[in-house]
């Protein structure tokens, strides 16, 4: 029995020692071997079937691909003592198989020094510059909404702006990598925001003094427009008034002008009257008075007189 087992093991020790020295590199990886832990022979990056020492040499696979790096949101002071937040990322890749794993060792390690890298030289471009340059990238011309007539845009010119920027830190970053087999092929700023207790509350009471102070110019201009109205509806209620003051008077003196005529008239009419009644009176008086045979004397100046020649002369 004992004498089977040993044939057996003796069959697929050879199977054994092949699947040992027998190795696949796919084709988005670059091997390095290493014999005791030391590097043997350069990189394989040429992908199939390779082989191997069995036993004493291991298989150190790398990645050929872009790599991504994403690095934590870092609180960073501007040249104008303006405290931001800055979240970047990048794009890597593993140029140097045999040096990044004399220096790094593994993906970890070179995450871990990426971050200081990268993170340094974002801390260090960010500290040269103002606000103003990292949030613009030209001097053009900002958009104003036309709806808000107060709404004025004046933006600071720039000089170097945010891509320059970005290409100092990814040109800085890859000076500091040059030594460790990997190469940074962009980076990028994913946000950059204000530090929320040392600049946005003075950003948001800054924008809310505008708001107000706009505010207060509409309502000045209300006040304005409020006072023009009761102006001119106080000078079209006096003109209203003065029309008809004058109206009234004119209808008040034509109706003293027919009342004096008609008092006139009235008047006339009443002496014409009397004057009938005394001329009756006088007539009833000589009826009264005389008879056929009487003779009357009468004086020119008398009133007989005259009522009988106005009454003669008829």
């Amino acid at each position: 029995m004992r004498r089977m087992l040993l044939l057996v093991a003796l069959a697929f020790l050879p199977l054994f020692v092949i699947a040992e020295s027998a190795y696949v590199v796919d084709e988005t990886e670059q091997v390095i071997i290493t014999q005791f832990g030391k590097p043997v022979g350069g990189k394989i990056d040429q992908a199939g079937l390779h082989w191997k020492l069995p036993f004493l040499q291991r298989v150190n696979r790398f990645d050929k691909r872009f790599l991504a790096w994403d690095g934590d949101r870092d609180e960073v002071p501007t040249k104008d003592k303006r405290f931001i937040w800055v979240d970047t990322y990048a794009r890597w890749q593993i140029t140097d198989p045999l040096l990044f794993f004399q220096r790094l060792r593994d993906l970890d390690g070179a995450r871990l020094r990426l971050d200081d890298i990268i993170d340094g030289q974002t801390r260090d471009a960010i500290a040269k510059y103002d606000l103003v340059e990292l949030v613009r990238t030209s001097n053009r011309d900002a958009q104003v909404d036309e709806s808000e007539p107060e709404a004025t845009a004046i933006l600071a010119p720039i000089e170097v702006g945010r891509e320059r920027i970005r290409q100092e830190i990814l040109e800085n970053a890859r000076s500091k990598t040059s030594d460790l087999g990997i190469e940074i092929l962009d980076i990028r700023f994913k946000r950059i925001n204000y530090a929320e207790e040392k600049v946005r509350k003075a950003l948001e009471d800054r924008m809310i003094a505008e708001r107000q102070r706009i505010a207060a110019r509409y309502r000045a201009e209300g006040d304005g427009e409020a006072s023009r109205i009761r102006g001119e509806k106080e000078r079209e209620l006096k003109r209203i008034l003065s029309e008809a003051y004058r109206t009234a008077e004119e209808i008040r003196g034509r109706a003293d002008a027919q009342a004096t005529s008609i008092y006139a008239d009235a008047y006339d009419q009443s002496a014409q009257s009397r004057e009938f009644y005394q001329f009756l009176r006088s007539l009833e008086t000589f009826e009264t008075t005389t008879d056929a045979s009487t003779t009357l004397l009468l004086s020119t100046d008398g009133d007989f007189y005259r009522y009988l020649k106005s009454t003669g002369g008829r």
